[in-house]
C-alpha cells in the first residue's frame, strides 16, 4: 500500500513538473509575442511557417561576425581598415527587439577589412583584426568592457588575402586559429612567365605555404602575448575557414571551408565555364587533430562524393585522391559559408536541436551564370553528422531573383549568434543590418506544411543549379 502511495505521487510530480515546463516555455513564446516588435514582412526575410523576425537594428556599417551575451547584449565586429573603435556593442534596454543604445568601441588599431571573429568565451569577448586577437573582460552590469584588450595572439607575418583569424573554443583551455591560405591552388608563376594567361600553370610541390598557413592551429587560451610559434599545428590542407565552431555535444571542432576557384581559367581542357560555376564543393569539415584535407592538391567534387586531384597538380577532372580526409558533406560551389552555428536551444520545434545553420555570404565570380548563395542554411544533425540535406531556413537578403555581380544584392548574410532566450541572431556584412529570428507557432504540429514554403526557395537563381545553356547571362 505504501509503495502504491509512493509511485501515485512520484506520477504526479512527473507530471507537474512537465505541466511546469510546458507552461515555462508557453510563457516565453508568449512573452516573445508581446513584447518583441514583428517587423512587417519580417524585416524582408522569408521563414518557414511559424517563425517570425524582428529587425534589431536598420545598420550599424559593414561588419563581420557577431556574439551575443547572457544578458542579451550584441556585440559585433566591424569592417574597418583603419583607426579605432572597431567594435559595436547594442543593448535592447526596453525589451521591445529593438537596439536602442548602440556604442561604438575598441581601443586597438584596426589594420585591415577582414578582421572578423566576435565570440564569448568564459566571460570574456574574444575579436579579431586580421592580424591580432583581443580579448576584454565581460561585465553583465555594463554594456562596454573596461580597461584595454589583452593581445592574445599576434599573426608574425604581413596582411594577406584570406586573413581572417577565425576562432573556436573547446571545453579546456584550448583556442584554435585559422591561418588560411592566400591563393587557389599555391599556383607558381614561374612556370607561366612573360605572359598574363593563367592557362595550364602548375603548383609548387610541395606547396611551402602549408608550413606557416592553410591549416587550423590550437593555442592556450589564457596565455597572452602569443604568436604561431607558440601553438601547435591541429589540421592542415583547409584553405579558407571562416566559420569555425565547437561543438559540445560531442565535443569535436566544425568548420566550413571556402573551396577554391578558377578551375576553368586554369584548365579550360577539362572544366567548361558550366563546371566551373559549379564545381568544387564548400566543405563541411569535422575537424580532427592531425587531419588533411588535400588542399592545394585536391578539391572536393559533391556530385561525385570523391576528393579529386587538382589540375595543377596533374588532375583532369576525373582522377580520384584516397590519400586525405573528406568533409561530412559537400555544399554548393562558391556560396562562401561564413558562419556556423549549431542550434542548442529548446525554442525552436524539435528537429532544429543540435543542427547546424551556415550564413552563406554568396558567390563573387560565377559569371557567365548568375551569382549564388546568399541565404542562411539549416542542415539536421544526428550523432555528430548530417542527417537530412541542405534546406534552406532564412532568404530574402538577395533583394532581387538574378544576380549579375555581388553589389547588386541588398544583404550578405555574415554572422550567426545564439541569443540566450533560444532567438537565433542574422547579420549582413554591406551595412550591418541584424536580424532577430524566433519561433512563435506550434512546435508539436511543426512538419511539412512549415517547411514547403521554403521548398520553393530552392529553385531561384541564386539557390538552384543553373542550367547549362538556359541559364547564362547574355
Amino acid at each position: 500500500m505504501i509503495f502504491d502511495q509512493i509511485k501515485i505521487f512520484l506520477i504526479f510530480i512527473l507530471l507537474l513538473g512537465c505541466t511546469t515546463s510546458k507552461k515555462q516555455e508557453e510563457n516565453t513564446i508568449s512573452s516573445l509575442k508581446s513584447t518583441v516588435k514583428v517587423d512587417e514582412l519580417n524585416g524582408g526575410l522569408y521563414l518557414p511557417g511559424g517563425f517570425q523576425a524582428s529587425v534589431v537594428t536598420e545598420g550599424v556599417g559593414p561588419s563581420r561576425h557577431i556574439a551575443v551575451n547572457s544578458n542579451g547584449d550584441i556585440y559585433v565586429k566591424l569592417r574597418t581598415a583603419t583607426g579605432k573603435n572597431g567594435n559595436v556593442a547594442l543593448r535592447d534596454s526596453d525589451n521591445d527587439g529593438k537596439a536602442d543604445i548602440i556604442k561604438r568601441f575598441g581601443d586597438y588599431p584596426n589594420d585591415g577589412k577582414f578582421g572578423t571573429e566576435m565570440k564569448i568565451n568564459n566571460g570574456y569577448l574574444y575579436f579579431t583584426s586580421e592580424l591580432v586577437i583581443y580579448r576584454q573582460k565581460l561585465d553583465n552590469n555594463k554594456l562596454i568592457p573596461e580597461g584595454k584588450p589583452e593581445i592574445v595572439l599576434v599573426d608574425p607575418y604581413p596582411i594577406r588575402w584570406h586573413n581572417a583569424k577565425s576562432l573556436a573554443f573547446d571545453e579546456e583551455d584550448n583556442m584554435f586559429v585559422t591561418f588560411s591560405a592566400p591563393t587557389n591552388a599555391c599556383e607558381n608563376w614561374e612556370t607561366k612567365p612573360n605572359t598574363y594567361s593563367t592557362k595550364d600553370v602548375k603548383g609548387e610541390y610541395p606547396c611551402e605555404q602549408l608550413d606557416i598557413l592553410g591549416g587550423i592551429w590550437k593555442f592556450n587560451k589564457n596565455k597572452l602575448g602569443q604568436s604561431l610559434k607558440d601553438g601547435k599545428r591541429y589540421a592542415t590542407g583547409i584553405r579558407s575557414v571562416v566559420g569555425l565552431t565547437w561543438n559540445k555535444l560531442n565535443n569535436s571542432l566544425y568548420g566550413v571551408n571556402h573551396g577554391r576557384d578558377f578551375l576553368h581559367n586554369h584548365a579550360p581542357q577539362y572544366y567548361s565555364e558550366w563546371e566551373n560555376s559549379i564545381l568544387p564543393a564548400e566543405e563541411f569539415m569535422k575537424i580532427e587533430e592531425g587531419d588533411d584535407y588535400g588542399w592545394p592538391y585536391t578539391y572536393y567534387d559533391h556530385f561525385k562524393n570523391k576528393r579529386m586531384l587538382a589540375p595543377e597538380y596533374g588532375g583532369d577532372g576525373k582522377q580520384i585522391s584516397d590519400n586525405y580526409s573528406n568533409p561530412i558533406m559537400g555544399l554548393p560551389a562558391h556560396w562562401a559559408p561564413n558562419d556556423l552555428l549549431f542550434y542548442t536551444g529548446d525554442q525552436f520545434p524539435k528537429r532544429y536541436k543540435n543542427g547546424a545553420f551556415i550564413a552563406f555570404h554568396g558567390s563573387t565570380n560565377r559569371v557567365p551564370y548568375p551569382q549564388a548563395g546568399y541565404v542562411v542554411g539549416f542542415i539536421p544533425f544526428s550523432e555528430g553528422f548530417p542527417s537530412g540535406k541542405l534546406e534552406i531556413f532564412a532568404d530574402g537578403f538577395a533583394g532581387r531573383s538574378i544576380l549579375v555581380d555581388m553589389e547588386e544584392a541588398n544583404y550578405r548574410p555574415m554572422g550567426l549568434a545564439q541569443g540566450p532566450d533560444g532567438s537565433i541572431y542574422i547579420s549582413e556584412s554591406k551595412k550591418g543590418k541584424i536580424w532577430r529570428v524566433f519561433f512563435s507557432g506550434n512546435k508539436l504540429n511543426f512538419g511539412e506544411k512549415e517547411l514547403d514554403k521554403m521548398i520553393s526557395r530552392e529553385e531561384r537563381s541564386y539557390t538552384k543549379i543553373p542550367d547549362e545553356i538556359s541559364d547564362k547571362l547574355e
